[in-house]
């Protein structure tokens, strides 16, 4: 078992948090992140429990490098039996934390009962997040939405966030809009419902017990603190990816950390180890400087920076030589 007493504690790490996203918070970016930020809260990409139980390797799905921690796992699914089976493989495998999705808006996931279809079972939820609590000493929390479709976002998200709590869910991080199941995509649920931070105030104002957590729309640090009078903590999806150095700022805004942060160059420089590692396993090059595209986001020398990557790292025999006049060419810009 890994030694965890050098982390950031869990409840400290919570304050700020890098959402779960499909296909970008792989191993490899949030070893990117780690960089940037020692103390904030990372989330794996969400994993079913159908690939965590029967898909090989196991390490696919939830392999991470120790750098990560704290470090937490997000798991899909509504079958109590299953879940908690699953926390336990999290548990064993060193995560932080287990989540329960219960906000993802996709077809399929609501074909399979998971994510924010479970809104409207706040009965099953809570048999879940009991099940899972059953099988592991690390906390169980909850990513939901403020609710789907015509539920009455005040009435229906109190009930909800009460029947869960009482199965013993303690912490709660709430994505300020309503996913609409029927009639948008999962993209336009990022960014068509309205959100609407007040109602997240208000349920934490209902519930100074619990922790709640708030998500959607943030971008800047500035935002983050003016959540962090009323809520909790905050979790930063999309901005924290496709803008990735507003990471190198939350440890001193947020933590009080004295310390320089790394420069954009220095991250590119102390990346390159694992990079050079993860090659050496058969990692394609393009499939890790995918995560590094937007570091430079605003920056002289980014798009030349990103345009070269985007247009030589996927190439077959690309490596650490791409790699390398990559970083030149930003150096030469600055």
């Amino acid at each position: 078992m890994t030694d965890k007493t050098q982390y950031t504690p869990l409840d400290q790490a919570r304050r700020f948090s890098v959402a779960p996203m499909m296909e970008w918070t792989t191993r490899d970016y949030r070893v990117l992140a780690r960089l940037m930020t020692r103390n904030a809260l990372l989330y794996t990409e969400m994993v079913t429990t159908g690939a965590l139980l029967h898909g090989t390797p196991r390490e696919r799905f939830i392999g991470h490098d120790e750098m990560e921690y704290p470090l937490a796992l997000q798991l899909g699914g509504s079958d109590p039996g299953a879940l908690a089976e699953c926390a336990g493989i999290a548990e064993a495998w060193g995560f932080d934390e287990v989540n329960l999705n219960v906000g993802c808006p996709s077809d399929r996931v609501q074909n399979n009962m998971i994510g924010a279809c479970l809104m409207a079972h706040p009965e099953l939820v809570g048999r879940c997040v009991s099940a899972m609590q059953s099988a592991v000493s690390i906390p169980v929390t909850v990513k939901c939405r403020i609710g789907i479709d015509d539920q009455d976002s005040e009435r229906d998200l109190s009930r909800f966030i009460d029947i869960v709590a009482d199965a013993g869910a303690q912490v709660f991080t709430v994505h300020a809009r309503k996913a609409w199941l029927q009639g948008l995509s999962p993209k336009e649920n990022r960014d068509v419902p309205p959100l609407d931070y007040d109602r997240v105030y208000r349920l934490k104002a209902r519930h100074p017990e619990l922790h709640i957590g708030i998500n959607g729309g943030i971008k800047t640090l500035e935002a983050c603190s003016g959540h962090l009078n009323h809520v909790d903590s905050v979790m930063v999806g999309r901005e924290a990816y496709q803008n990735p150095y507003l990471l190198a700022g939350l440890d001193q805004a947020l933590w009080g950390e004295t310390t320089e942060p790394l420069s954009r160059q220095a991250v590119l420089e102390q990346f390159r180890p694992y990079l050079a590692r993860r090659l050496e396993d058969g990692v394609k090059l393009n499939h890790l400087t995918r995560h590094l595209l937007g570091l430079f986001h605003g920056c002289r020398g980014g798009r030349t920076f990103r345009r070269f990557l985007s247009e030589n790292a996927h190439k077959a025999d690309a490596g650490l030589e791409v790699y390398d006049q990559a970083c030149r060419i930003v150096a030469e810009s600055h």
